[in-house]
């Protein structure tokens, strides 16, 4: 089941304006806070985005890459807090993650826009941006959005042959056997 999962899952940047329902918006919260955190501490923080206006705003965050979250319905902020582990860089990008699949599970579609080390504009980080928006506080970063909605585009999973198999060794580097 997990396979097939991951073998359709696909990056979809347009959305129906079909509104995702409360249980799935639920499912997919519960999938992040299930996410693994090394030594459980847990530095993830949550904005989920369902208002329209500030979807729209949000898509403005960089000048491009995510300009199609203002047309998804939903959009979830992943934060972290650096104070709370060392790792949380990691922990951010592996809850991210789960939220993809879970969208995927849901039949929902998702993709990541990626937001650290991003810049908004020449005077401003996409972070910052961000920040101000959306009222976060400063000790936070902001690692992802993941745009999520019913899909308006039909997208095929990768076929197996296609897969850089050349990029994985075996015991040493670049051994194959």
């Amino acid at each position: 089941m997990f396979n097939k999962l991951i073998e359709q899952r696909r990056s979809i940047r347009k959305f129906t304006k079909q509104p995702i329902e409360q249980e799935k918006i639920e499912q997919l919260i519960e999938a992040a806070l299930r996410s693994p955190s090394s030594r459980s501490f847990n530095p993830w923080r949550f904005v989920v985005v369902n208002r329209p206006e500030l979807l729209e705003k949000l898509a403005e965050v960089k000048p491009h890459g995510s300009s199609f979250l203002g047309k998804a319905p939903l959009g979830i902020v992943v934060c972290a807090d650096p104070s709370a582990s060392d790792v949380c860089v990691e922990d951010a990008s592996i809850a991210s993650v789960f939220i993809h699949l879970a969208a995927q599970s849901l039949d929902l579609g998702s993709c990541w826009i990626q937001i650290r080390k991003r810049d908004h504009d020449g005077s401003k980080s996409a972070d910052t941006y961000i920040k101000d928006l959306l009222k976060i506080p400063d000790n936070l970063m902001i690692e992802s959005i993941i745009a999520i909605g019913y899909p308006g585009e039909v997208k095929k999973g990768h076929p197996r042959e296609t897969l850089p198999f050349n990029k994985v060794s075996f015991n040493l580097f670049n051994e194959k056997d």
